[in-house]
Order: structure tokens, then sequence, then C-alpha cells
């Protein structure tokens, strides 16, 4: 499943991904746009901003993390039946871009452990090949969720799918975590889960649209 707002012109054009969700626009969101967009922001704001807007797809992205019902006792001696997360989940940032969401994940799950994963494109072929991949050793048995900010195409993130497949990781327990998408890269997850099992996604609060 995928996270982002979706511009109606450009989804009658392209038939997206059921997996695709979309976080609802609203005016703070339009507000934190605005400001990364605006070509006079400054470095500080810019930052400030962006991690805001991060947060809100990193929360959104532990949302569709599984859950289990708990009892606790709050300090007047009542009980609250609550919910907690099931163990077993962890990060991977695509080298570098994903790397600027990983506070945002630590910020939200102090002890969660995170690995990374380095993908550059043949300067030939223009073929995405794996660099460094580094991740937790029972991967296979963690749900992740896959940091990438901003997708063109869809190649580096179809290939960082496919190289946690290789290390086991089920396509259903993989869950991307993206701000902004253009039209392009959306439809390639389309024909990407048409040949593979069914995959999640999260893909952050923007119109998808061609450029940043």
């Amino acid at each position: 499943m995928t996270f982002s707002i979706v511009n109606p012109e450009s989804q009658k054009s392209q038939p997206f991904s059921p997996n695709l969700k979309c976080i609802p626009i609203n005016d703070q969101i339009r507000e934190l746009q605005t400001v990364i967009r605006d070509k006079n922001t400054t470095r500080s704001d810019f930052v400030f901003y962006a991690e805001r807007l991060i947060r809100l797809v990193v929360e959104e992205g532990l949302n569709q993390l599984p859950f289990t019902p708990c009892t606790v006792t709050t300090p007047t001696g009542g009980t609250y039946e609550g919910l907690q997360y099931l163990k077993g989940n962890c990060g991977v940032s695509i080298v570098r871009s994903g790397e600027a969401m990983e506070q945002g994940l630590r910020d939200c799950c102090r002890s969660i452990r995170i690995g990374k994963i380095l993908i550059q494109s043949d300067e030939d072929t223009h073929e995405a090949q794996v660099v460094y991949a580094k991740f937790p050793e029972d991967v296979a048995h963690r749900r992740v969720l896959l940091m990438y900010p901003i997708m063109s195409t869809g190649n580096t993130v179809i290939k960082a799918v496919k190289v946690l497949k290789e290390h086991r990781v089920p396509e259903e327990n993989i869950i991307l975590l993206n701000l902004f998408c253009t039209p392009h890269g959306a439809f390639a997850f389309r024909l990407f889960s048409m040949v593979e099992a069914p995959q999640w996604y999260v893909c952050g609060p923007t119109t998808l649209e061609t450029g940043f």
C-alpha cells in the first residue's frame, strides 16, 4: 500500500497500483510543501519543514504495522485497553537521500534498527546496481520500513526491493516511505506488483507530478 496525495488528472491518465495509499492533503501539508518548494527558503527553514513532512510520513507508515491488544494500569489504579507494536520491525534507508528520513523514524521508535543500501546507476547502461547493502541479520523475519524520499522512475526502489527479497524478506513485509513521487514512478510499481506478490508502500504527502 502506498500513501500519497494524487493529482486527480494524473490518476485519470495513469492507473496507479491499488497498493498506493494517499495521505489526505490539508492546509498544514500545503504550507509545508510551499516552504520547501520556495527557492527563497533558507537552508535551516528547509531542513525544519522537511523534517516535519518526513515525520508525518513516518507516523503514517508506522500506522500500517501490526499491533496487538494490551492492558495497562494507569497511575490512578484504573485499567486501559490499548495497543502495542508487535516486535520485529526495522528501517532500511536507500543511501544517500533515504538517510534524511532516519532521524524521523528514530524520533518515533527510539530503539529501532536501521540498515542501509547504496544503489547507483551504471554510466553506460543506466541500470541500477547495488554497491553496498547492510541489513540486520534477522531482516528476513522483520517488517521493513524502506526510506526513499524522492522517486522519479522507481528503478532504484525496485532494485532495493529485489535485494530485500534476495535476503528472504517477503514483499508484504516491505513498506516504502516516500515524500515525492512522479506518475511514472508510481506506475512502475503497478507493473512490478503485477509480476510479483502484492506489496505495501507508503508514499508521502504530495501531489503526484513531474518535477520538484
